[in-house]
C-alpha cells in the first residue's frame, strides 16, 4: 500500500464525507493504494455514523471509536499501530489540511529521502495577535531546546515513513513534539514543507490556549527524558551527592569553629544558634532525598509500564 492517512478526530460529523471525497479524488487522480484511518476520539456527536456509512461504501474506510476522549495523541498512536501504508500522513479533520497537497509530501519522503516532512502553514486564516504571539514564542523555543528547525512543530499535516511511525511512541499530549521523538529514535532527516491553510467550514475550534502552557510544560519532560529517561540517577544523582557534600562540609566548617573555640578556651554559640548550621541539615535532607529519587527512578525505569491503554469500543 503506497498511502496511510491517519485522521484524529472529535466531533466534526460535518466535514467527514467532504474531506473523504477530497483524500479519494487526489488519490485516484496519482493512481495511489491507499486507505482513509478515522480515530473517533469520543465524538459526541454523529462523527461514528458517518464513519460507518462511509466504510460501507468505500473498502479504503477504517475507523476507530474510543469510549470517551482521550486526546490526539492517543488517536495518533493507535492509528499508526494500524497503519501499512509505505508513507503515513496525518491531518486534522476539520478541513484547514489540504488533501492536495498529499502527492508532494508522497515524493519528498519517498523520492528525496525524507524520514519526516512537517506541514508548515505560513499564511493561517485564524491568526489572532493573542494566538500569533504564543505560538511564535512557543515554536522559537521548540527550535532551540529541540535543534530542529521547523518553523511549525505542532502543525497537523505531516508526511512519515512507516518506520518512523512503528519506532516512536507518541503519548500523553506528545503529538506536538512527534518531529523530536523521531530525532530521539535515529530518524534524524526531517524536512519542512509550506502548505495551504484553509479556513475551518464547520464548527468551532476544540483547542484553546492551554495548549501553549502544556506544550512547554510537555516539550520540557520530552527534553528530560530524551536527556536522562534512561540514566536518572546521572540527574537527581549529582545532584543530590553535590548538595549533600556541601551540607557536610557547611556542618563539618560549624563543628570546627566550634571545637577551635574550646580549644582556645574562649566562649562560642551554642551550634544550633548558627542559621548555617540549619542551611547544612537541609541541604543534606535534600541531597538524601534526591538521590533516593534517582535510585527509585533507576528501578521503575527498568520496569517497563502500559501507558498506551485505551478503551476501544468499536474498530471497522
Amino acid at each position: 500500500m503506497d498511502i496511510s492517512v491517519v485522521i484524529p478526530l472529535f466531533n466534526e460529523e460535518e466535514s467527514l464525507p467532504e474531506l473523504f471525497e477530497k483524500i479519494k479524488q487526489v488519490m485516484t487522480d496519482h493512481s495511489f493504494s491507499f486507505e482513509v484511518i478515522f480515530i473517533n476520539d469520543g465524538s459526541t456527536d454523529g462523527s461514528w455514523q458517518v464513519i460507518e456509512k462511509l466504510q460501507a461504501s468505500h473498502k479504503e474506510v477504517k475507523g476507530i471509536k474510543f469510549r470517551r476522549n482521550y486526546g490526539k495523541s492517543p488517536a495518533l498512536y493507535c492509528g499508526f499501530e494500524r497503519a501499512q501504508g509505505n508513507v503515513v500522513i496525518t491531518m486534522d479533520a476539520d478541513l484547514q489540511d489540504n488533501p492536495n497537497e498529499i502527492p508532494e509530501l508522497y515524493q519528498m519522503i519517498v523520492e528525496k529521502g525524507y524520514d519526516l516532512v512537517s506541514g508548515w502553514k505560513k499564511v493561517r486564516h485564524d491568526s489572532t495577535l493573542a494566538k500569533n504571539i504564543p505560538s511564535k514564542i512557543y515554536n522559537a523555543t521548540a527550535r532551540k531546546i529541540t535543534g530542529i528547525q521547523l518553523h511549525d512543530m505542532n502543525c497537523g499535516l505531516k508526511a512519515y515513513k512507516n518506520e518512523v511511525i512503528k519506532h516512536i511512541e507518541v503519548y500523553g499530549e506528545m503529538h506536538r513534539y512527534i518531529p523530536y521523538l523521531a530525532k530521539n529514535a535515529g530518524f534524524c532527516t526531517i524536512g519542512e514543507k509550506v502548505v495551504e491553510h484553509q479556513k475551518r467550514k464547520y464548527g468551532t475550534s476544540k483547542f484553546g490556549l492551554s495548549r501553549f502552557v502544556n506544550g512547554y510544560l510537555d516539550l520540557l519532560s520530552l527534553w528530560f527524558l530524551s536527556k536522562f529517561g534512561r540514566k536518572p540517577m546521572h540527574f537527581f544523582g549529582l545532584g543530590g551527592s553535590l548538595m549533600f557534600l556541601l551540607g557536610l562540609l557547611a556542618v563539618v566548617v560549624v563543628g570546627a569553629s566550634k571545637l577551635y573555640a574550646i580549644f582556645e578556651g574562649v566562649r562560642a554559640p551554642l551550634v544550633t544558634s548558627s542559621p548555617y548550621f540549619y542551611l547544612a541539615l537541609v541541604a543534606m535532607i535534600l541531597g538524601t532525598q534526591l538521590f533516593l529519587t534517582g535510585f527509585l527512578a533507576e528501578i521503575i525505569s527498568r520496569n517497563s509500564s502500559e501507558r498506551n491503554d485505551y478503551k476501544i469500543e468499536k474498530e471497522i
